[in-house]
């Protein structure tokens, strides 16, 4: 079902962002007079149609892509058979240079404006919570096997991020400090202060070994909350607002630990020790084969929560929307350096596992948003056969008053989509090898 749901939800945003990039080009080609034949969310073979002037407007049985079929435009149906005819005034080849330019440039405005408009509403519905380093540093952090690995234990406190201060916890573990190339943290481990470093790859591992867990997050202290009933918890006799002191005589004083004691024994009784408003009382419970005896935590560190109205938003959302794209950028810079491997490398497989096999609105936005933006950057590259290749070509030709000769833009569309498929296939063959064999 997991699985169901993860290919749902990436379909459900490639028709989003594809749909919309490709309505971006209709609507600019028919508002300076181009015919556009046909525009397809999804490749052939063609499920479905219907025609209303002079385009079709159909869906397609591989929903990973489309395309809008404009008269007298190399393109990659390569129907170049009506360009030896000439050119007729509802054609792309008949119009001025900086209309065609501007019908190139829509798809990537749509993506743009989408993933803006898409933070601006993440931002205005769910504003910003957040733990202050101070609040974190009360308890210090828990170290997952990755976060060893890298040299933190569990209980230091980060003190600095490449030997400045910081506001919120939420920043260790930022994309700007994650992508960085000399990124450290100075910590805190009982009273001595000790550099950290973060290797420059480490981003893969992150990617690849923590996509799960994450390598850190701070500890947890929490109180019993909502009991669920007809639950192991209830049967026991926890109360809410108990205090789960250890499970098995192992300290459970941090959720963390909980987690970890509970895990360990599934299927099995455990004695717990809980403090009840300064009384200490023994219990005992079954844990069911999810690791769970059935409450609700209710975590005892202060978060910070900060709405924000829909002016406040815009901004906000804007940056945020540049941002992401920025921290994508300097991760296919690290790509391209060799400083991380091809496991950072994803195709549409790869990228279907950020959606998770859980339906999460706001992390299926977020990521659609990512992808918008990304999408934009991508197809705005000077490569043939993407509309970066197109707006390529037309800048040259305003700029030099020349145009290229249509054997020649031909000729750059096959070299262009024959890259392309080179990747498509490369990135889809790396995907099924990291999921084979890790």
């Amino acid at each position: 079902m997991e699985t169901v749901i993860m290919i749902a939800q990436i379909i459900l945003s490639l028709s989003i962002l594809v749909g919309l990039h490709e309505i971006g080009h209709l609507v600019a080609a028919k508002v300076f007079g181009m015919r556009v034949e046909q525009y397809s969310i999804g490749f052939p073979p063609k499920v479905f149609g219907v025609k209303y002037g002079d385009t079709v407007y159909s869906i397609g049985a591989i929903p990973l892509g489309g395309f809008v079929k404009i008269s007298g435009m190399i393109d990659e149906s390569l129907d170049t058979e009506k360009l030896q005819e000439e050119p007729k005034e509802w054609e792309f080849r008949a119009k001025p240079a900086w209309q065609r330019l501007i019908v190139m440039m829509g798809g990537i405005v749509i993506n743009v404006i989408l993933g803006i408009i898409i933070f601006i509403f993440l931002t205005y519905a769910y504003g910003e919570t957040y733990v202050t380093k101070d609040e974190a540093n009360k308890h210090g952090i828990y170290a997952f096997e990755l976060g060893e690995e890298l040299g933190l234990r569990t209980g230091d406190k980060i003190v600095k991020v490449n030997g400045r201060d910081y506001e919120r916890f939420q920043y260790v573990i930022s994309p700007d400090v994650m992508l960085g190339n000399e990124s450290y943290y100075t910590v805190d481990r009982d009273g001595e202060m000790i550099d950290i470093s973060i290797p420059s790859n480490f981003i893969e591992k992150l990617n690849d070994e923590g996509k799960e867990k994450g390598f850190i997050t701070f500890l947890e202290p929490y109180e019993v909350g909502q009991i669920n009933k007809g639950s192991a918890a209830e049967k026991s006799g926890l109360q809410t607002g108990d205090l789960i002191l250890s499970v098995n005589n192992e300290s459970t004083v941090y959720f963390q630990f909980l987690r970890n004691v509970l895990t360990e024994n599934k299927g099995k009784q455990v004695d717990l020790e809980v403090d009840r408003d300064g009384t200490k009382l023994n219990l005992t419970a079954q844990v069911d084969e999810n690791g769970v005896i059935g409450f609700r935590l209710e975590s005892l560190l202060e978060r910070h929560r900060i709405s924000f109205s829909f002016a406040e938003s815009i901004p906000k959302g804007t940056r945020e929307a540049f941002q992401v794209t920025i921290f994508n950028i300097r991760g296919l810079g690290k790509i391209i350096r060799g400083e991380v491997g091809r496991k950072s490398v994803k195709s549409v497989i790869g990228i279907a596992e950020y959606f998770g096999g859980v339906w999460d609105w706001r992390n299926f936005w977020f990521i659609t948003g990512m992808l918008s933006m990304w999408l934009a950057f991508l197809n705005f590259l000077p490569i043939p056969a993407l509309d970066g290749g197109h707006v390529m070509f037309l800048s040259y030709e305003i700029i030099s008053g020349r145009k290229p000769s249509d054997k020649f833009l031909e000729t750059a569309q096959k070299i262009g989509m024959a890259f392309l498929l080179v990747l498509m296939v490369f990135l889809i063959g790396n995907d099924i090898v990291n999921v084979i064999f890790g």
